[in-house]
């Protein structure tokens, strides 16, 4: 049986007005009473609830503004209170100059500022749950700061005013100062103290009181201070002392900015110790007497030079100064060196032979061969070399050490070395001797590799060269007289040189140097040759060894020095001749006795010696063989006789009569040789050697007239290879304006020396005239005109001969 339900309807009653229960006057009587125990820190003996229900009644009946107000003036009362209480007994005195003292009640204000703020934010973090939903309805309809914020602004407009910001500022400022004295602080408590000021906005913006008052006060206080600082430092310190104490303020400074002042202080702070204590100075500082750049780099004082050099960094201009300064450092260095090599330009030496024999000689032997006015000159090339190879060991370590491997600074070391290195006019030719000398054999004290080492350093030095067709010149002489001599220390060094020249300049630099090698070794085959050939032939009374040379290659003039050769010598080449030309149809053979040299066997009045001489030397002595003891040959005779000219006739008497082993004996003695002079055989020559060499007088380092002809020479080439660059970039080109033809054949001719505008002005202008090129109308640019030669290359090839 089923059973049916009623269903019952709720009836809903209308909202009940509600009426006011307690009076408006009582509410706030009550909630007033309770905010000021909230002040007197007695808030854990009231009931939040009880608490917001007064507040949510007084907004609730439309009277929000009574409790806003009302609130707002309550608070203000309690700052104002805390104030006079907390912060007013705390105001320095100002009286005392102790710095601790100082400290300690800058110290105490800034506590009691914290204490306040700690007290009222506490109070408005409990008022702003109390007021909650004012917040939330009153306040966002009347367009008012909620309650934390009014809280702030009220805290800003009874405690941020005077005098008590300027107490506070005061001591902050007295706080900083204290501690860039030397002593210590509470760093703690003005970290607190900044805190405050950085939650105190102006007008509700961005910027805040810390902002506004306390950071441009601290930075003109740090203007002041530093500005003074800078100076006195820069009078009461060395160089490095000043550099560690200008790193020691930026460093404490960075530990202020990082403990206690807002970070965005660091950057303005960190310019102005930039402009005083680095800016202003960097001259006077690195330019020191006695302890800047320059003594700090004599003295190895890398830290030192490490610190300059990351203070420098700091600044636009200091990158500059540094450069500035070590490249006038370095020319200073340089231009000493360049002085001490020229002081003394005269001198002579021992040509390419061994000079161990010659060095034996001392100061008693007043007539050896060397003059008395100083160091021979080839000493003062090495030394230049040498000096000039430390100085860059130097600045390189400095560089690696100190300056960080700076790209920049690389760049004006390099400078400054090509700089003072080519004020040296002799420079290619001293780089050339210094590399001879290492290149030759019997060198002491020096392995294989430490002889590479000193090499490789050397071509360091050889980039910075300008002119470096100048020192192809040289090295080929010196390279001839080595191969010629046989005095390498060997092939492969000798040929890994020249790697390290084509590396650097390129094949058309070695070409040359390569082809003299090479006809060494055709040479050799040559002469093995001509051994067998004298097999089949009478062979002659002197025994010869020739080395033909393509005369392109060598350095030596194709117009050989006058020498009438003695009868024995004139059958041994003609012999060679015969089978040189029967061998070879077509080429042209030029003797060069200057380049020779002879074995000959003496007999004196005590033993036989071997002798070593060159061969005029020889012809010389050959002229001896028959005469007695009592016969002599005056100069004008052995000129007659020989055809030796006059400068080449002295040096080998000199050699032969003048140096240590007398073979000949002069009539005067002397040391020079006039035309006056007459020679006879010295029979009672007596020396302990078996084998002996007789070196040649000569100077080592061109003189001033040698070194006239030689850049003459160098100058009459740079015509021939300007020209001949114009045509071929005229020849690809067809045509140019005058400035970029000029560039261009700067550019190409750049690794080999630097060309003069006008000389290429005036090659162009020789160019013309020869049809090679023509001038357009516009008279400012060039076409090249086409040429159809015909060319005969005839080989002409030197000898030299060693007998």
């Amino acid at each position: 049986m089923a059973s049916t339900r009623r269903t019952v309807k709720t009836k809903i009653k209308p909202p009940r007005k509600h009426e006011s229960e307690v009076s408006l006057d009582e509410t706030w009587s009550r909630l007033s009473t309770n905010i000021r125990e909230i002040h007197n820190q007695n808030a854990s003996n009231l009931s939040f609830e009880e608490n917001y229900r007064y507040a949510y009644n007084m907004v609730l009946y439309k009277n929000g503004a009574v409790l806003y107000k009302g609130v707002c003036q309550l608070v203000a009362e309690n700052i104002d209170r805390l104030a006079q209480s907390e912060i007013v007994p705390a105001f320095p005195s100002g009286s005392c100059k102790d710095p601790v003292q100082q400290s300690q009640e800058g110290e105490s204000l800034l506590k009691a500022l914290r204490r306040v703020w700690d007290d009222h934010t506490g109070n408005m973090s409990k008022l702003r749950d109390i007021l909650k939903y004012m917040d939330r309805v009153y306040t966002k309809a009347n367009d008012v700061p909620e309650i934390w914020d009014a809280g702030l602004d009220l805290f800003l407009k009874h405690i941020i005013r005077p005098p008590i910001q300027d107490h506070v500022t005061s001591a902050v400022l007295s706080l900083i100062q204290i501690e860039r004295d030397g002593y210590v602080i509470s760093r703690s408590v003005v970290k607190e103290c900044v805190d405050v000021l950085l939650q105190l906005s102006v007008d509700h913006d961005a910027k805040t009181v810390y902002k506004r008052d306390l950071e441009p006060a601290v930075l003109t206080a740090s203007e002041t201070f530093y500005s003074a600082e800078g100076k006195r430092l820069l009078e009461t310190c060395d160089a490095p002392e000043y550099l560690r104490r200008v790193e020691a303020r930026f460093d404490s400074e960075q530990a202020r900015t990082y403990h206690y002042l807002f970070s965005q202080t660091g950057v303005p702070l960190r310019k102005i110790l930039e402009r005083h204590l680095l800016t202003h100075n960097l001259s006077s500082v690195i330019g020191m007497p006695n302890s800047g750049l320059d003594v700090m780099v004599d003295l190895d004082k890398f830290d030192d030079l490490n610190r300059l050099y990351r203070l420098f960094l700091m600044v636009p201009s200091g990158m500059p100064t540094l450069r500035r300064s070590f490249k006038d450092s370095i020319l200073r260095r340089g231009r000493e060196i360049n002085l001490a090599s020229t002081s003394i330009d005269t001198g002579q030496d021992m040509d390419d032979g061994d000079l161990n024999d010659a060095e034996n000689t001392k100061g008693k032997d007043k007539g050896q061969g060397r003059t008395a006015t100083g160091p021979p000159t080839l000493t003062l090339a090495l030394k230049w070399v040498q000096t000039v190879l430390d100085l860059k060991d130097k600045f390189d370590c400095v560089w690696a050490r100190a300056f960080d491997k700076n790209r920049d600074v690389e760049s004006s070391l390099n400078e400054a070395f090509e700089d003072f290195i080519n004020l040296n006019e002799k420079a290619p030719e001293y780089i050339s001797l210094f590399i001879d000398e290492n290149l030759k054999k019997g060198l002491k004290g020096k392995t294989d590799m430490e002889v590479d080492a000193v090499l490789d350093k050397t071509i360091t030095v050889f980039r910075y060269i300008t002119e470096k067709d100048a020192f192809e010149r040289y090295y080929k002489n010196h390279l001839a007289k080595r191969l010629l001599l046989g005095r390498s220390v060997s092939d492969d060094a000798e040929r890994g040189m020249l790697a390290k020249l084509k590396v650097e300049c390129g094949y058309q630099f070695t070409q040359k140097l390569e082809g003299m090698f090479h006809d060494m070794k055709i040479s050799a085959d040559t002469m093995q040759a001509y051994r067998k050939y004298l097999e089949g032939v009478s062979v002659p009374d002197v025994e010869i060894s020739v080395t033909v040379m393509t005369s392109t290659f060598w350095p030596m003039s194709h117009s050989s020095a006058s020498c009438v050769f003695p009868e024995i010598l004139i059958r041994a080449c003609k012999s060679f001749e015969h089978f040189y030309f029967a061998r070879h149809s077509g080429r042209r053979l030029a003797w060069q006795p200057s380049l020779g040299n002879a074995d000959v066997r003496v007999q004196f009045k005590a033993r036989k010696h071997d002798v070593n001489v060159s061969t005029f030397a020889l012809v010389i002595l050959l002229l001896f063989e028959n005469l007695t003891n009592d016969e002599f040959l005056t100069y004008e005779e052995l000129k007659t006789a020989t055809s030796i000219p006059d400068i080449e006739l002295q040096r080998h008497l000199q050699s032969l009569a003048c140096a240590k082993f007398k073979i000949l004996k002069k009539h005067p003695p002397g040391r020079d040789v006039h035309p006056s002079d007459s020679f006879s055989f010295n029979n009672d020559f007596t020396c302990p050697m078996q084998k002996i060499k007789i070196s040649t007088v000569s100077a080592k380092v061109e003189t001033t007239k040698e070194r006239r002809e030689t850049r003459d020479r160098i100058e009459e080439e740079r015509h021939h290879q300007i020209e001949a660059c114009i045509v071929r970039i005229m020849k690809d080109r067809k045509h140019l304006t005058h400035n970029d033809l000029v560039n261009e054949v700067t550019r190409q001719l750049a690794s080999r020396f630097q060309p003069n505008p006008q000389n290429i002005k005036k090659r162009i202008e020789g160019l013309i005239d020869r049809e090679y090129l023509e001038r357009c109308e516009d008279r400012k640019s060039y076409n090249y005109l086409v040429r159809v030669c015909d060319i005969n290359m005839f080989p002409h090839l030197i000898i030299a001969i060693q007998a």
